[in-house]
């Protein structure tokens, strides 16, 4: 079932059969090096248990453009621990959060990621009634941190040492959307 379709993005709920995109997509050390890290391949059991076995309050979905399934994306209300973290304790706006990749490297650097979020912007703030976006990309990561901007995010503040990668934590950046 279809979240939304924008142009040539659909965005359609994760299902079962989903699972052998995931395990592609998360043992290609391409794909790994910006999501997960190279040192953690995800086999079968993996994609089931951090995708499919989780009692948070996430929605997952599959990426497609033009039907072709191509990438991953989960959106959710930011819980209480999280405002906390960002800074965001003080308000009770809405505010939800997005992490995603694209699987299929064939469409990177095409401008897909950008239609994504912003697709993705458009139907948090219109029809979930977002007033923010956040998300927290690793800093290094300067490809996706220039998409976002181009969608309009910007930075907020450096997250040192805020995620496990590839053996370190790293530093990551709390980007927001606020139209």
């Amino acid at each position: 079932m279809n979240v939304y379709e924008s142009n040539e993005i659909t965005v359609r709920f994760l299902e079962t059969e989903d699972e052998h995109h995931l395990v592609e997509w998360l043992s290609d050390p391409e794909v790994l090096q910006y999501y997960e890290g190279r040192d953690r391949p995800h086999d079968l059991e993996h994609v089931r248990e951090h995708f499919y076995n989780q009692d948070d309050a996430a929605t997952r979905c599959i990426v497609e453009h033009e039907g072709n399934p191509i990438g991953y994306i989960q959106f959710y209300e930011l819980e209480e621990e999280e405002r906390t973290e960002y800074g965001y304790g003080d308000t009770d706006e809405i505010i939800y959060g997005t992490d995603q990749f694209i699987g299929e490297v064939d469409y990177w650097n095409k401008g897909i990621g950008t239609q994504l979020m912003q697709s993705m912007l458009a139907y948090l703030i219109n029809e979930q009634q977002a007033r923010k976006v956040v998300m927290d990309p690793q800093s290094w990561n300067l490809r996706a941190i220039s998409c976002y901007e181009k969608c309009g995010f910007q930075k907020i503040k450096l997250l040192e040492k805020h995620e496990q990668h590839e053996g370190q934590m790293r530093n990551c950046w709390l980007m927001e959307y606020a139209p």
